[in-house]
């Protein structure tokens, strides 16, 4: 089957915003204030950190999720359910070794979600993500209810010194991740919706819905972001936190979907990839791998028991750190694209794929 760029490319460059939502996990030795974010002084720091948390907080992931969800919908099931065991597999050794905060785990519990929900009717999904936004308002309005208190509640792993001691918290960590990204499901269902209708494949048939969607899902996603946005960067005082955490992860839902359809529209335009295009789909259609890459670039430079950058670097040197790390992902899948290699993270899952389903 040929590849569809459409999601290539949309992996590609919301994995930029991937980096820029985990590199601000990683910085630790300072209060903590509102969602979890070490609190900024200089301004510099506190306008990056509001910019990442009106356009990427709680966006990026949701987006992955509709993406992963497309892919599944249009696979076999029985190679979805191989793909999605391995994905849990690969997903439990990276939060044991470098990153508690792994999705790929959240996401093979999605994949046999998403198969279990394939059978149903379009309205029904509909519904199901409908209803399942409201437990997210739920859910994540509870997670950041707390008024800060300069301590980190969770990810306690992130200020650890000791390396054995930090691995032995993150299984526990990497456990509780569902509960933070709890939006994705609404996300993944409308991923199901949408690959019935080749919405990726064939972009253009369906321009209006895209344009409709990327406008007011990114409409949204920034009016409901920017409350966080000003509360975390200390431009905002409220005590309304319950609300804004409830807010921001819906609209975060609507972000998510409302970047797809953007880049579903910028896909429209593209009649031939050029270079850019070409290594930033290359990135996408190993974003395993670069996802992996993240995380041992972000180990290797920000943890308490590597170099401890994170206890020293702000939020906008963070921020420029994450899109470094992406452009030089970015650069490796090209080169692997031009040699017409997949990434190892990538050829790793195919060989233990293909083992496990050889006969005896």
């Amino acid at each position: 089957m040929k590849r569809l760029l459409t999601p290539d490319l949309a992996r590609g460059g919301m994995l930029a915003l991937i980096a820029l939502a985990n590199s601000a996990v990683y910085l630790h030795g300072r209060p903590y204030g509102v969602r979890q974010h070490i609190v900024e002084t200089d301004l510099a720091d506190r306008l990056v950190s509001a910019g990442v948390v009106t356009f990427v907080d709680a966006r990026a992931y949701p987006m992955f999720a509709f993406l992963f969800a497309y892919g599944v919908a249009r696979m076999a099931p029985e190679r979805a359910r191989s793909r999605n065991v391995w994905l849990i597999v690969f997903g439990f050794v990276h939060a044991l070794l470098l990153y508690p905060g792994d999705v790929l785990g959240l996401y093979g519990l999605l994949g046999f979600g998403v198969i279990a929900m394939s059978r149903l009717k379009d309205r029904t999904l509909l519904v199901v993500a409908a209803g399942w936004l409201v437990l997210t308002a739920v859910v994540q309005g509870q997670a950041y209810a707390a008024p800060p208190n300069g301590q980190r509640s969770f990810f306690q792993s992130f200020e650890t010194a000791d390396p054995l001691a930090a691995m032995a918290l993150h299984p526990v960590e990497w456990l509780l991740v569902p509960f933070g990204l709890f939006g994705v499901g609404a996300a993944a269902l409308t991923g199901v919706w949408a690959a019935r209708r080749d919405v990726l494949a064939e972009p253009e048939r369906h321009r209006r819905l895209l344009r409709h969607v990327a406008t007011w899902g990114l409409t949204l996603a920034v009016l409901g972001g920017l409350p966080s946005g000003l509360a975390v960067a200390g431009f905002w005082h409220t005590s309304a936190l319950w609300q804004l955490g409830a807010l921001h992860a819906v609209t975060g839902v609507a972000g998510g979907l409302g970047y797809a359809a953007l880049i579903g529209l910028i896909a429209i335009r593209i009649t031939r990839p050029n270079a850019v295009v070409r290594a930033i789909a290359a990135c996408g259609e190993r974003s395993l791998s670069c996802y992996l890459f993240q995380s041992v670039v972000f180990v290797l430079l920000l943890k308490p028991y590597t170099l401890g950058l994170g206890a020293t670097l702000g939020s906008a040197e963070g921020a420029v750190l994450a899109l470094a790390t992406w452009l030089v992902s970015v650069l490796l899948a090209d080169l692997l694209r031009r040699k017409d290699m997949r990434g190892p993270a990538e050829t790793l899952l195919r060989k233990v794929r293909e083992l496990r389903s050889s006969p005896a």
